[in-house]
């Protein structure tokens, strides 16, 4: 028996309904299930019109994801490789740098929660923040060490 062929609605709301996606990953996915004579950027179109597919929710569910483990620089580069447009990653930045030291502080702390003996195991402790996207700021502040809840 022929297996049912699902429509590319179908497919993206299957898609959106396990997560958000962002406009630019939903199109990648469907475009491997596209035949001839399907417009992906009019169903992309018509899932923004009916609020199913939005750029600001999948912004905000993967800051989500990713903020516990993740410093503002990797998290606004991978936004950006979800097609973000700059104005949103501008108030996305803004949003996320109150809170950098403390996630920078928490990271840290899960990882290595005491202070650096030498100076080789400091390098080390921040060379593993600048990897996870932590700013030099956040990092330095991490590092120090304490629970002080200095505004830098």
């Amino acid at each position: 028996m022929a297996k049912l062929q699902i429509s590319l609605k179908a497919r993206a709301l299957r898609y959106l309904s396990a997560r958000e996606h962002s406009r630019l990953e939903l199109a990648r996915k469907l475009a491997r299930y596209a035949q001839e004579g399907d417009d992906i950027e009019a169903l992309l179109d018509t899932l923004e019109a009916a609020k199913l597919l939005s750029q600001a929710r999948f912004s905000e569910s993967l800051i989500h994801r990713r903020a516990h483990r993740f410093g503002n620089s990797r998290i606004l580069s991978e936004l950006q490789s979800h097609g973000i447009d700059a104005e949103a990653l501008v108030d996305i930045k803004a949003g996320l740098a109150s809170g950098e030291v403390a996630r920078a502080r928490e990271v840290w702390r899960k990882k290595f929660n005491q202070p650096a003996a030498d100076a080789a195991e400091r390098a080390k402790q921040m060379r593993f923040l600048l990897q996870r996207g932590f700013s030099h700021r956040a990092i330095q502040a991490a590092v120090k060490g304490g629970d002080d809840d200095e505004d830098y």
